[in-house]
């Protein structure tokens, strides 16, 4: 879900532009703007006591991220980083709520977007919690395809790469490889030049 560019330009948003790797908010931080990608990808993870990373999304542009929180008035529970070179868009949370006063089909749109990323949560929270990386894997794959036009076996490229699929679904990335390969010997996806397609 996206707001027009347009009309976040008209309540005073602003345009940031991020290299990849650079943090754009921190867990525990507090929310202050709406921000909506342009350009780029963004990532929103957390890390474990132990260091290791858990992403919790990879979004591409024209999403949202960090808006739930500006309803909570609650500290970030992620971070999201840029993934690669990015522009962001940004709103300040006051300007945020008043458009959505204004412009109430625009409300709407948020909180279904909300309740689809709620919902896809609870759908990988089920799959997560299977013993199976397999399924683990599958379920992701499922989920990145199922809003491309184009359904058949081995059309889609996963836009992510091991570890970064490994890190979506709680695994260790050795045990996603495994995984994958697992996967192609049952036909389930295809590797070419070392890309996977599903």
């Amino acid at each position: 879900m996206s707001i027009k560019t347009k009309l976040l330009h008209s309540v005073g948003g602003t345009e940031e532009h991020y290299h990849a790797g650079d943090c754009i908010f921190s867990e525990g931080g507090t929310p202050l703007f709406y921000y909506q990608i342009a350009e780029g990808n963004v990532k929103l993870n957390n890390y474990s006591e132990d260091g290791k990373e858990l992403i919790q999304n990879i979004l591409p542009p024209g999403s949202c991220f960090g808006e739930s929180m500006l309803f909570l008035k609650k500290p970030y529970p992620i971070n999201a980083f840029a993934l690669t070179d990015c522009t962001v868009l940004k709103v300040h949370r006051d300007k945020f709520l008043a458009l959505l006063d204004v412009y109430p089909h625009t409300a709407l749109e948020i909180c279904e977007a909300l309740s689809e990323k709620t919902y896809n949560k609870y759908l990988m929270m089920r799959k997560i919690s299977s013993k199976s990386a397999v399924e683990r894997l599958t379920e992701i794959m499922n989920m990145m395809k199922e809003p491309q036009p184009n359904k058949d076996k081995f059309s889609f490229e996963i836009p992510h790469t091991r570890q970064q699929l490994a890190s979506l679904t709680g695994l260790c990335v050795e045990t996603a490889i495994r995984a994958i390969k697992r996967m192609e010997e049952k036909n389930v996806l295809k590797i070419r030049n070392r890309k996977i397609f599903y």
